[in-house]
């Protein structure tokens, strides 16, 4: 425990969130010292996309919503970065309350955070991708990608909780394992939320090899 302490003391330091995140299957140890430290630990279903197989297929989105990549010039950015906050505020499948109105205060609270600025950075480096699904000027629901050689990680898929159950997530997910693959990544994984989430990745082709283990401080 007293090595967990150091590194959360060092994450204090340097102004960062203290937390950690490792495979549950390759490092069994570091569970209980993480937990004595006062840390709370969440599991997720970590899977995987194999090199060769093929890229997802998803419904296109109805009613004038398209799913793109995005610039660092897109109009919908600052709503494609701030939609997986509202929709992990919500946590799982089913609809939920926060809707358009919610999402614009969200973009708007925001505004001069440096946030968007830092994702622009990391897009323009090649280390980000963000995909959405986006209808008008406004994001519903979307995500990244972060390619380091030939693996990439998907994180942060979300989608607007009024907006769920519209094939919109697949859609994305599909739309980032297209843009990996195009950048010369072979194999894609991710964390999924729970249980019922990951089965929705598994009909796209994900399949779980581990359990990813988040801990950080208690709520």
């Amino acid at each position: 425990m007293a090595a967990v302490d150091r590194v959360r003391a060092r994450q204090r330091e340097l102004g960062i969130t203290e937390s950690f995140e490792w495979v549950a299957e390759t490092t069994p140890g570091l569970r209980a010292p993480v937990e004595d430290s006062g840390l709370v630990v969440h599991e997720h279903p970590l899977m995987v996309l194999d090199p060769g197989a093929p890229v997802p297929a998803a419904d296109a989105p109805s009613g004038g919503i398209r799913v793109r990549t995005m610039g660092p010039d897109d109009p919908a950015l600052a709503s494609a970065l701030a939609v997986p906050h509202l929709a992990f505020a919500e946590p799982g499948t089913d609809l939920g309350s926060a809707g358009v109105t919610e999402l614009a205060e969200a973009v708007r609270a925001r505004a001069g955070d440096g946030s968007v600025e830092r994702v622009v950075t990391r897009i323009d480096a090649g280390l980000t991708s963000v995909a959405a699904a986006v209808e008008g000027s406004t994001a519903l629901c979307a995500g990244q990608h972060q390619p380091v050689g030939s693996v990439s990680e998907i994180v942060g898929v979300g989608t607007l909780p009024t907006a769920r159950r519209r094939g919109l997530a697949a859609a994305v997910t599909a739309a980032l394992v297209a843009d990996a693959r195009s950048r010369g990544a072979e194999t894609v994984f991710l964390s999924a939320g729970d249980d019922d989430v990951a089965r929705l990745y598994a009909r796209l082709g994900f399949r779980r090899v581990a359990t990813a283990l988040i801990a950080e401080p208690a709520a």
